[in-house]
Protein backbone atom coordinates (compact mmCIF):
# COMPACT_ATOMS: atom_id res chain seq x y z
CA UNK A 1 0.00 0.00 0.00
CA UNK A 2 1.22 3.57 -0.59
CA UNK A 3 2.82 5.48 2.26
CA UNK A 4 1.51 8.92 3.08
CA UNK A 5 3.73 11.65 4.48
CA UNK A 6 7.39 11.23 5.36
CA UNK A 7 9.53 9.18 3.01
CA UNK A 8 11.80 6.54 4.49
CA UNK A 9 15.33 6.73 3.18
CA UNK A 10 17.73 3.82 3.12
CA UNK A 11 20.52 5.56 5.07
CA UNK A 12 21.72 4.32 8.43
CA UNK A 13 20.04 6.31 11.20
CA UNK A 14 22.45 8.59 13.12
CA UNK A 15 23.56 7.22 16.49
CA UNK A 16 21.26 8.11 19.39
CA UNK A 17 22.06 8.55 23.03
CA UNK A 18 22.07 5.13 24.69
CA UNK A 19 18.96 4.05 26.55
CA UNK A 20 19.79 4.16 30.28
CA UNK A 21 20.17 0.85 32.03
CA UNK A 22 18.07 0.26 35.09
CA UNK A 23 20.07 0.69 38.27
CA UNK A 24 22.30 3.42 36.86
CA UNK A 25 19.62 6.09 36.79
CA UNK A 26 16.89 4.58 38.95
CA UNK A 27 14.47 4.46 36.02
CA UNK A 28 13.24 1.61 33.87
CA UNK A 29 15.21 1.07 30.69
CA UNK A 30 12.39 2.01 28.33
CA UNK A 31 10.31 4.00 30.81
CA UNK A 32 7.47 3.06 33.12
CA UNK A 33 4.47 4.02 30.97
CA UNK A 34 5.21 2.70 27.49
CA UNK A 35 2.37 3.14 25.02
CA UNK A 36 1.84 0.44 22.42
CA UNK A 37 1.04 2.98 19.73
CA UNK A 38 -1.68 2.58 17.11
CA UNK A 39 -0.59 3.03 13.50
CA UNK A 40 -2.46 5.86 11.76
CA UNK A 41 -3.88 5.17 8.32
CA UNK A 42 -5.35 7.61 5.84
CA UNK A 43 -8.81 7.44 4.25
CA UNK A 44 -7.65 4.90 1.67
CA UNK A 45 -5.81 2.76 4.19
CA UNK A 46 -2.38 4.16 3.35
CA UNK A 47 0.22 4.50 6.10
CA UNK A 48 0.16 8.05 7.51
CA UNK A 49 3.71 8.77 8.68
CA UNK A 50 3.05 12.44 9.37
CA UNK A 51 0.12 11.38 11.54
CA UNK A 52 2.31 8.85 13.34
CA UNK A 53 4.77 11.61 14.22
CA UNK A 54 1.94 13.82 15.53
CA UNK A 55 0.52 10.98 17.61
CA UNK A 56 3.94 10.01 18.99
CA UNK A 57 4.63 13.57 20.14
CA UNK A 58 1.17 13.78 21.72
CA UNK A 59 1.77 10.59 23.70
CA UNK A 60 5.27 11.64 24.78
CA UNK A 61 3.85 14.94 26.03
CA UNK A 62 1.12 13.20 28.04
CA UNK A 63 2.76 10.59 30.19
CA UNK A 64 4.39 8.11 27.82
CA UNK A 65 8.10 7.82 28.54
CA UNK A 66 8.49 5.11 25.90
CA UNK A 67 6.67 3.88 22.79
CA UNK A 68 6.22 0.55 21.05
CA UNK A 69 5.53 0.72 17.32
CA UNK A 70 4.21 -1.93 14.90
CA UNK A 71 3.08 -4.26 17.67
CA UNK A 72 -0.33 -5.82 18.17
CA UNK A 73 -1.92 -2.42 18.81
CA UNK A 74 0.05 -1.01 15.89
CA UNK A 75 -1.33 -3.64 13.49
CA UNK A 76 2.15 -4.94 12.75
CA UNK A 77 0.90 -8.09 11.00
CA UNK A 78 -0.82 -6.02 8.27
CA UNK A 79 2.12 -3.70 7.63
CA UNK A 80 4.56 -4.43 4.84
CA UNK A 81 8.21 -4.59 5.86
CA UNK A 82 9.01 -1.22 4.22
CA UNK A 83 6.01 0.33 5.99
CA UNK A 84 7.10 -1.09 9.33
CA UNK A 85 10.63 0.29 9.05
CA UNK A 86 9.41 3.64 7.71
CA UNK A 87 7.13 3.85 10.75
CA UNK A 88 10.00 3.13 13.14
CA UNK A 89 12.14 5.79 11.51
CA UNK A 90 9.37 8.40 11.53
CA UNK A 91 8.57 7.89 15.22
CA UNK A 92 12.24 7.81 16.26
CA UNK A 93 12.75 11.14 14.50
CA UNK A 94 9.64 12.66 16.10
CA UNK A 95 10.30 12.03 19.80
CA UNK A 96 13.08 11.89 22.37
CA UNK A 97 11.68 8.92 24.33
CA UNK A 98 12.84 5.34 23.65
CA UNK A 99 11.11 3.71 20.69
CA UNK A 100 10.83 -0.07 20.74
CA UNK A 101 10.10 -1.75 17.41
CA UNK A 102 8.01 -4.91 17.32
CA UNK A 103 9.99 -7.19 15.04
CA UNK A 104 8.81 -10.65 16.07
CA UNK A 105 6.98 -12.84 13.58
CA UNK A 106 6.39 -16.58 13.29
CA UNK A 107 9.35 -16.83 10.91
CA UNK A 108 12.75 -16.64 12.62
CA UNK A 109 14.63 -15.50 9.52
CA UNK A 110 12.04 -12.78 8.89
CA UNK A 111 12.28 -11.64 12.53
CA UNK A 112 16.06 -11.43 12.26
CA UNK A 113 15.83 -9.32 9.12
CA UNK A 114 13.30 -6.95 10.68
CA UNK A 115 15.40 -6.65 13.83
CA UNK A 116 18.47 -5.62 11.87
CA UNK A 117 16.46 -3.11 9.85
CA UNK A 118 14.91 -1.67 13.02
CA UNK A 119 18.39 -1.21 14.47
CA UNK A 120 19.44 0.71 11.35
CA UNK A 121 16.29 2.85 11.66
CA UNK A 122 17.25 3.95 15.19
CA UNK A 123 15.08 1.77 17.43
CA UNK A 124 16.12 1.66 21.10
CA UNK A 125 15.09 -1.98 21.38
CA UNK A 126 12.87 -4.66 19.89
CA UNK A 127 9.78 -6.46 21.11
CA UNK A 128 9.81 -10.11 20.02
CA UNK A 129 6.68 -12.18 20.36
CA UNK A 130 6.53 -15.95 20.75
CA UNK A 131 6.20 -17.44 17.24
CA UNK A 132 2.48 -17.71 16.59
CA UNK A 133 0.51 -20.27 14.54
CA UNK A 134 3.50 -22.63 14.17
CA UNK A 135 3.10 -23.78 17.79
CA UNK A 136 6.80 -24.65 18.20
CA UNK A 137 8.13 -26.75 21.06
CA UNK A 138 9.83 -25.13 24.04
CA UNK A 139 13.17 -25.93 22.38
CA UNK A 140 12.02 -24.20 19.20
CA UNK A 141 10.83 -21.14 21.10
CA UNK A 142 14.17 -20.89 22.88
CA UNK A 143 16.14 -21.28 19.65
CA UNK A 144 13.99 -18.59 18.01
CA UNK A 145 14.63 -16.04 20.74
CA UNK A 146 18.35 -16.80 20.87
CA UNK A 147 18.66 -16.40 17.10
CA UNK A 148 16.80 -13.08 17.01
CA UNK A 149 18.72 -11.70 20.01
CA UNK A 150 21.98 -12.76 18.39
CA UNK A 151 21.19 -10.88 15.19
CA UNK A 152 21.94 -7.44 16.65
CA UNK A 153 23.10 -5.71 19.79
CA UNK A 154 19.68 -4.14 20.41
CA UNK A 155 18.01 -4.86 23.76
CA UNK A 156 15.30 -7.50 23.34
CA UNK A 157 11.95 -7.51 25.18
CA UNK A 158 10.32 -10.94 25.15
CA UNK A 159 6.56 -10.85 24.55
CA UNK A 160 4.60 -13.61 26.27
CA UNK A 161 0.99 -13.48 25.05
CA UNK A 162 -0.38 -17.03 24.73
CA UNK A 163 -3.90 -15.88 23.84
CA UNK A 164 -2.51 -14.67 20.50
CA UNK A 165 0.54 -16.89 20.01
CA UNK A 166 -0.86 -20.23 21.17
CA UNK A 167 2.27 -20.93 23.25
CA UNK A 168 3.66 -19.63 26.53
CA UNK A 169 7.29 -18.76 27.05
CA UNK A 170 6.91 -19.59 30.72
CA UNK A 171 8.85 -18.48 33.76
CA UNK A 172 11.59 -21.09 33.44
CA UNK A 173 12.58 -20.24 29.87
CA UNK A 174 12.21 -16.51 30.51
CA UNK A 175 14.67 -16.73 33.39
CA UNK A 176 17.11 -18.88 31.42
CA UNK A 177 17.17 -16.41 28.54
CA UNK A 178 17.50 -13.51 30.99
CA UNK A 179 20.54 -15.14 32.59
CA UNK A 180 22.26 -16.45 29.49
CA UNK A 181 21.54 -13.93 26.70
CA UNK A 182 23.04 -10.55 27.52
CA UNK A 183 20.68 -8.44 25.41
CA UNK A 184 17.46 -10.15 26.54
CA UNK A 185 16.60 -7.43 29.03
CA UNK A 186 12.86 -7.57 29.73
CA UNK A 187 9.59 -9.40 29.28
CA UNK A 188 6.16 -8.03 28.43
CA UNK A 189 3.88 -10.34 30.39
CA UNK A 190 0.38 -10.69 28.93
CA UNK A 191 -0.26 -14.16 30.33
CA UNK A 192 -2.65 -13.11 33.10
CA UNK A 193 -0.62 -15.31 35.46
CA UNK A 194 0.49 -13.11 38.35
CA UNK A 195 2.07 -16.04 40.20
CA UNK A 196 4.35 -16.87 37.27
CA UNK A 197 5.20 -13.19 36.82
CA UNK A 198 6.15 -13.07 40.48
CA UNK A 199 8.50 -16.01 39.90
CA UNK A 200 10.18 -14.13 37.05
CA UNK A 201 10.53 -10.93 39.07
CA UNK A 202 11.97 -12.79 42.05
CA UNK A 203 14.44 -14.90 40.08
CA UNK A 204 15.61 -12.55 37.35
CA UNK A 205 19.18 -11.23 37.26
CA UNK A 206 19.85 -7.61 38.12
CA UNK A 207 18.74 -5.30 35.32
CA UNK A 208 16.14 -7.65 33.83
CA UNK A 209 12.72 -6.01 33.85
CA UNK A 210 9.13 -7.18 34.01
CA UNK A 211 6.46 -5.11 32.22
CA UNK A 212 2.75 -5.64 32.51
CA UNK A 213 1.33 -6.41 29.08
CA UNK A 214 -2.23 -6.14 30.35
CA UNK A 215 -3.45 -2.73 31.52
CA UNK A 216 -5.83 -4.27 34.04
CA UNK A 217 -2.95 -6.09 35.76
CA UNK A 218 -0.63 -3.08 36.03
CA UNK A 219 -1.16 -2.63 39.76
CA UNK A 220 -1.02 -6.35 40.68
CA UNK A 221 2.15 -6.83 38.65
CA UNK A 222 3.72 -3.70 40.14
CA UNK A 223 3.12 -5.33 43.52
CA UNK A 224 5.29 -8.32 42.53
CA UNK A 225 8.05 -6.26 40.93
CA UNK A 226 7.00 -4.97 37.50
CA UNK A 227 8.76 -1.75 36.48
CA UNK A 228 5.85 -0.49 34.41
CA UNK A 229 3.26 -1.21 31.76
CA UNK A 230 3.24 -1.48 27.98
CA UNK A 231 -0.20 0.01 27.62
CA UNK A 232 -3.09 0.44 25.23
CA UNK A 233 -5.24 2.74 27.38
CA UNK A 234 -2.33 5.16 27.82
CA UNK A 235 -3.45 6.61 24.48
CA UNK A 236 -6.16 8.43 26.43
CA UNK A 237 -5.19 7.84 30.07
CA UNK A 238 -1.41 8.20 30.17
CA UNK A 239 -1.33 10.62 33.14
CA UNK A 240 -3.45 8.21 35.18
CA UNK A 241 -0.99 5.36 34.63
CA UNK A 242 1.82 7.71 35.66
CA UNK A 243 -0.12 8.57 38.83
CA UNK A 244 -0.93 4.93 39.58
CA UNK A 245 2.67 3.74 39.33
CA UNK A 246 4.16 6.76 41.10
CA UNK A 247 1.66 6.41 43.95
CA UNK A 248 2.45 2.74 44.38
CA UNK A 249 6.20 3.35 44.39
CA UNK A 250 6.01 5.96 47.11
CA UNK A 251 3.94 3.58 49.22
CA UNK A 252 0.55 5.25 48.74
CA UNK A 253 -1.28 2.06 47.87
CA UNK A 254 -4.66 3.61 48.63
CA UNK A 255 -4.10 6.31 46.02
CA UNK A 256 -2.86 3.72 43.50
CA UNK A 257 -6.02 1.67 44.09
CA UNK A 258 -8.17 4.78 43.68
CA UNK A 259 -6.56 5.59 40.33
CA UNK A 260 -6.93 1.97 39.26
CA UNK A 261 -10.63 2.24 40.01
CA UNK A 262 -10.89 5.21 37.66
CA UNK A 263 -9.39 3.06 34.91
CA UNK A 264 -11.78 0.12 35.19
CA UNK A 265 -14.06 1.25 32.38
CA UNK A 266 -11.02 1.82 30.16
CA UNK A 267 -9.92 -1.76 30.82
CA UNK A 268 -13.34 -3.04 29.77
CA UNK A 269 -13.42 -0.78 26.72
CA UNK A 270 -10.02 -1.44 25.19
CA UNK A 271 -10.63 -5.03 24.05
CA UNK A 272 -13.60 -7.36 23.64
CA UNK A 273 -14.72 -10.13 21.33
CA UNK A 274 -16.88 -7.65 19.43
CA UNK A 275 -14.23 -4.93 19.25
CA UNK A 276 -10.73 -6.42 19.66
CA UNK A 277 -7.67 -4.29 20.25
CA UNK A 278 -6.76 -1.97 18.48
CA UNK A 279 -10.24 -1.09 17.20
CA UNK A 280 -11.30 0.72 20.44
CA UNK A 281 -7.94 2.51 20.81
CA UNK A 282 -8.32 4.01 17.36
CA UNK A 283 -11.83 5.14 18.26
CA UNK A 284 -10.45 6.91 21.33
CA UNK A 285 -7.82 8.62 19.21
CA UNK A 286 -10.45 9.78 16.74
CA UNK A 287 -12.59 11.40 19.44
CA UNK A 288 -9.46 13.12 20.76
CA UNK A 289 -8.79 14.52 17.29
CA UNK A 290 -5.62 12.47 16.92
CA UNK A 291 -4.48 10.77 13.70
CA UNK A 292 -5.70 7.19 13.63
CA UNK A 293 -8.14 6.37 10.87
CA UNK A 294 -9.73 2.96 10.73
CA UNK A 295 -8.00 -0.39 11.05
CA UNK A 296 -7.00 -2.47 8.08
CA UNK A 297 -8.78 -5.74 7.44
CA UNK A 298 -9.29 -8.25 8.95
CA UNK A 299 -10.56 -5.64 11.47
CA UNK A 300 -13.60 -4.04 9.80
CA UNK A 301 -14.39 -0.33 10.09
CA UNK A 302 -15.74 0.60 13.51
CA UNK A 303 -19.37 1.70 13.83
CA UNK A 304 -20.26 5.21 14.97
CA UNK A 305 -21.54 3.72 18.24
CA UNK A 306 -18.00 2.73 19.21
CA UNK A 307 -16.77 6.30 18.80
CA UNK A 308 -19.68 7.43 20.98
CA UNK A 309 -18.65 4.97 23.66
CA UNK A 310 -15.05 6.08 23.31
CA UNK A 311 -16.14 9.64 23.97
CA UNK A 312 -17.74 8.57 27.26
CA UNK A 313 -14.68 6.55 28.30
CA UNK A 314 -12.30 9.41 27.56
CA UNK A 315 -14.54 11.86 29.42
CA UNK A 316 -14.66 9.48 32.38
CA UNK A 317 -10.88 9.36 32.81
CA UNK A 318 -10.71 13.14 32.46
CA UNK A 319 -13.05 13.52 35.42
CA UNK A 320 -16.02 14.55 33.31
CA UNK A 321 -14.23 17.60 31.91
CA UNK A 322 -14.77 18.45 28.25
CA UNK A 323 -12.51 16.47 25.93
CA UNK A 324 -9.54 18.55 24.86
CA UNK A 325 -8.96 17.72 21.24
CA UNK A 326 -5.46 17.70 19.87
CA UNK A 327 -4.60 19.86 16.90
CA UNK A 328 -3.14 17.41 14.40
Amino acid sequence: MPVRGLVACPREHPPRDPVPERGLTGVARFGSVVTAMVTPFGPDGQLDLDGAAVLARHLADRGSDGLVVAGTTGEGPVLTDPERIALVRAVVEAVDVPVVAATGTNDTAHSIRLTREAAAAGAAGVLVVTPYYNRPSAAGIEAHFRAVAGASSLPVVLYDIPVRSGRRIGAGLTLRLAREVANVVAVKDATGDVAAASEVAAGAPEGFELYSGDDALTLPLAAVGAVGVISVAAHWAGPLFVDLLASFRRGDVARAAEVNGRLLESYRFEASDEFPNPVPAKAACRVLGLPAGQCRLPHPPAPVALDERARRVVADVSGGLPIQQSVA
